[in-house]
């Protein structure tokens, strides 16, 4: 008897199975489409924002629960299927205008044909571990003082899917209101664009299958409105990966997470459906090109910092903050080589704005002027420097007028040093009278923290 029922369980598997042979991936199981209703009290509902508190009272890194008979409940809004999750599942606390999301770690690829966006679940945290992953709230079970994931078997145990599936609404957020009670959640970003370095040129980028892209492509995103930027992140496994970033400006339906290293706040997106750019009047900023011929032999301008040993002991360049902070430009040294550097990281202010200045030069006397330098970005999580030039100083960069100067700011990679690259030759040969040239460092920590390094500052001409 007993074999006659498990062979009748054979066939059925074995139909299965080849129904569904069209789908390849090692460790796709067949859901069980059919669902039927968890019956959960509401009594022994907690809402995600709860279950937070429970993490943060206890002062603990992580707390196992047990006994408690509790659950939260949530919708999906992270998607597998264009491979940028992995084995992870973030859910939000409501389909509309969400307050709390928490990422749930579990050993299963795919999870988007059980698990769709708007699917609504309930989880079971008896048996399960509240902790932080890559900085943000997240449910697994323990590993040691870590949040590990739920092993494949006991998936349904813990996870029960409703048979209610909503429309998710992403939640308006702008740039500068990014804070980690919004992690987790699926928002949209209005009016935003790609940097005009990485889309307006010869060969635009990918969105992860750059050379340097490692294990995730970082774009810079800027907000039209507020100038603000974030990174769009983008797995190397993605499907999309090899697709080219769009030019225009318009919305984006993303989750807002933070990187691996905790370090500042990202967005991935689900699919490339996610992007709705159909503005053709990009917002970039008006940048001076001068025309004509550039370049001479007569120098200007020569500043490679090896005869200091300190930034202050530079002759009449200016070194400021205006944002009120202690964030200033500061003497690195590599390898016995000398170097301007800054950078926001761990500095503990939300508003940067540093500048670095040349001393007046007079290219009255001079024609055919050009800039050279060699730049390098680290620990990039943003593009927030900017290079301008005046030929009207008032003594104050806050209220002299600047023009930008259309220079290539590298971008490095977010964990390490990116190297020293030429930024010019920038042809400046359209300015006369007294000039100064800044270097505008505009970031946040923890959001905006790159750190730049400048070095071998050169301006050249020809003497009349």
């Amino acid at each position: 008897m007993k074999t006659f029922k498990l062979n009748k369980i054979f066939i059925l598997l074995l139909v299965m199975a080849v129904v569904t042979s069209c789908v390849k991936d090692d460790d796709f199981e067949t859901p069980d489409l059919s669902i039927v209703e968890p019956n959960i009290n509401a009594d022994d509902v907690i809402s995600i924002s709860a279950l937070a508190g429970i993490l943060a009272q206890s002062g603990n890194p992580i707390v196992t629960i047990e006994e408690t008979g509790k659950f939260i409940e949530g919708y999906v809004i992270s998607s597998d299927e264009g491979g940028n999750f992995f084995k992870q599942l973030i859910i939000q606390d409501a389909p509309e205008n969400p307050t709390r999301g928490v990422k749930i770690l579990v050993d299963v690829s795919p999870l988007f044909v059980s698990y769709e966006v708007g699917r609504k679940v309930f989880v079971k945290l008896d048996g399960l571990t509240v902790g932080t992953s890559n900085g943000s709230l997240a449910l697994g079970v323990r590993n040691g003082n870590n949040v590990a994931r739920i092993p494949f078997p006991n998936r349904e145990k813990f996870i029960l899917r409703s048979g209610i599936t909503e429309e998710i609404v992403p939640l308006p957020l702008a740039i500068e209101d990014f804070s980690m009670d919004k992690v987790n959640l699926f928002i949209r970003l209005n009016d935003v664009q790609f940097n005009r370095n990485d889309v307006l040129v010869p060969n635009p980028k990918t969105f992860a299958a750059e050379p340097g892209d490692q294990f995730d492509g970082e774009r810079l995103v800027e907000s039209c409105a507020s100038n603000a930027t974030t990174i769009l992140s983008t797995s190397t496994f993605a499907s999309f990966k090899g697709l080219n970033l769009p030019r225009d400006r318009g919305n984006l339906d993303v989750v807002l997470v933070r990187d691996f290293f905790n370090q500042f706040y990202t967005v991935y997106l689900n699919t490339p459906a996610g992007i709705n750019f159909d503005n053709e009047n990009r917002c970039d900023p008006d940048i001076i090109a001068c025309e004509g011929p550039s370049g001479g032999s007569d120098t200007l301008l020569s500043q490679n910092f090896e005869s200091l040993t300190n930034i202050n002991q530079l002759t009449d360049w200016v070194n400021v903050n205006v944002s009120g902070g202690s964030v200033r430009y500061v003497l690195g040294n590599f390898s016995n080589n000398n170097y301007a550097q800054i950078s926001g990281f761990a500095s503990g202010e939300a508003t940067i704005e540093s500048w670095l200045v040349t001393p007046n030069l007079n290219f009255d006397n001079f024609s055919q002027e050009q800039l050279n330098l060699d730049m390098e970005a680290a620990f990039d999580n943003g593009k927030i420097l900017s290079i301008l030039i005046t030929t009207a100083y008032t003594g104050d960069v806050t209220t002299t007028e600047w023009e930008i100067l259309d220079v290539n700011i590298p971008t490095g990679p977010s964990t390490g040093f990116g190297g020293f690259q030429p930024s010019g030759p920038v042809n400046i040969s359209c300015f006369n009278g007294n000039v100064r040239i800044g270097f505008k460092y505009l970031g946040s920590d923890p959001s905006a923290t790159t750190r730049y390094h400048l070095d071998n500052i050169k301006i050249t001409g020809i003497q009349n």
